[in-house]
């Protein structure tokens, strides 16, 4: 059993990158000099390569997101495979990996198989696909785990919506001893969270919009730690929201539970008091924004390790959704293209978080959750790479977006650093123009 990664077929990338900051945090590598691609490959000899000035610029790996709505089949009017992946070699993404709740949900092995072939045509980065747990992501009956591990799925997940009753829990977790795959969790009580469309707290009531208490989240991962710890299981936990939901995870990993987890960058910068414009395109998603005790808890939990990675939760929708009530409009929010651009903004150049520790976290870290390839800069790796230009100063919006959507939580903003160029699978899949 093996994991499957669809990808288009290209050229081979041949460059030497001269006098940029290449830095390899997992590898231990940081200095300034050539970064040469050969073939495809980290390093070999320069003589007759391409050249750029990679002067003031910075090299590191690839970035790797478990987290991304793909929407296809069933919705490519907002995104399908080509665009998805073309906005994720703009953020600097090298491999990514798809939700199943498509529609129909992708649980079966057909319909796996069919995505691959089409990434296989389409992708301008290297993509997996996550399998429904239950068929139909109805929350009742087991999808085949061993046949679609066979087949290539990158693990198991409901996201969208949670595995409710225990015991179906409680037997995915037995039979993943036979499938070996990662079972990854979006962690929401249904009755807790019913009806609401942002957090609760002060200032839901101010707005008079329903909420959805951190306690929804938390005591679902506080439920599947246990569950996990039952049974000797592996969990990775979707998009953290909330400092109770830190606070379980960090007892689970504590106990020796084998429980990994995420958090997405809107998570980690933006908190309810940006709900009061009430814009369902910027500030509507699932698990909605907390306070602001919240996305300290997370950023605190980001750098000591007890959050794993940063994954995007790239959901697109199309406008006529977005432009409904703050009530009825779909949660979710686009995140690849702004992603290192957004952190490194607001959190490397402020000093709150190490660079280095945004690169692992959005490479070699995103990618040992669910037991990807990591990227590395070491000699004789497949060539990903990103390549950022630290100061370069753009605005989210101007110019487009390679998405088919517009609903970016940082539409307008102006950020600094950006991908210029991402080398993904040894191919060139994306060039800054």
């Amino acid at each position: 059993m093996s994991v499957r990664l669809g990808q288009r077929p290209g050229p081979a990338a041949d460059l030497v990158i001269r006098g940029a900051r290449v830095l390899d945090p997992v590898a231990g590598i940081d200095r300034v000099g050539d970064l040469v691609i050969r073939d495809g490959r980290i390093g070999g000899d320069p003589a007759g390569l391409p050249e750029m000035d990679g002067a003031g610029l910075l090299a590191v790996p690839g970035f790797v997101d478990p987290h991304v709505h793909l929407r296809t089949p069933g919705r490519e009017d907002t995104e399908d495979i080509a665009s998805g992946t073309a906005a994720a070699a703009a953020g600097g993404y090298v491999t990514i990996v798809g939700m199943p709740n498509t529609q129909p949900p992708l649980d079966d092995p057909e319909g796996l198989t069919a995505l691959l072939e089409l990434a296989d045509r389409e992708a301008a980065v290297r993509v997996g696909f996550f399998c429904a747990i239950t068929r139909g992501q109805r929350g009742h009956e087991l999808t085949e785990a061993a046949e679609l591990a066979a087949t290539g799925a990158v693990g198991l997940s409901d996201d969208g919506r949670p595995v409710w009753d225990a015991q179906v829990m409680r037997r995915a977790l037995q039979y993943q001893r036979l499938a070996g795959l990662p079972l990854v969790l979006h962690e929401e009580e249904p009755a807790l969270a019913a009806g609401g469309a942002m957090h609760e707290g002060a200032v839901s009531a101010r707005l008079g919009v329903p909420g959805i208490p951190s306690e929804a989240e938390s005591v679902m991962v506080g439920r599947d730690v246990a569950l996990a710890r039952l049974e000797a299981g592996r969990i990775h936990v979707c998009h953290v929201s909330a400092r109770e939901t830190v606070e379980e995870v960090r007892r689970g990993k504590a106990a020796g539970v084998r429980v990994t987890a995420e958090v997405s960058p809107h998570h980690l910068l933006l908190c309810d008091d940006d709900v009061a414009s009430l814009d369902a395109a910027t500030r509507k998603m699932n698990p909605p924004l907390r306070g602001g005790d919240d996305r300290e808890a997370l950023l605190e939990a980001l750098v000591d390790g007890t959050l794993d990675c940063i994954a995007t939760d790239h959901a697109p929708h199309g406008a006529s959704e977005k432009e409904l009530p703050f009530e009825e409009a779909p949660f979710g929010v686009t995140g690849l293209e702004t992603a290192f651009a957004v952190l490194h903004t607001d959190l490397v150049r402020t000093g709150r978080l190490p660079l280095g520790t945004l690169v692992r976290r959005m490479g070699a870290d995103a990618a040992r959750v669910v037991d990807l390839p990591e990227p590395t800069l070491a000699d004789g790796a497949v060539a990903d790479v990103a390549l950022v230009d630290p100061e370069l100063r753009w605005t989210v919006g101007e110019g487009g977006f390679r998405s088919k959507s517009r609903n970016s939580a940082f539409l307008g903003r102006e950020l600094v650093g950006r991908v210029v160029l991402t080398i993904a699978g040894g191919r060139i899949a994306w060039r800054m123009q």
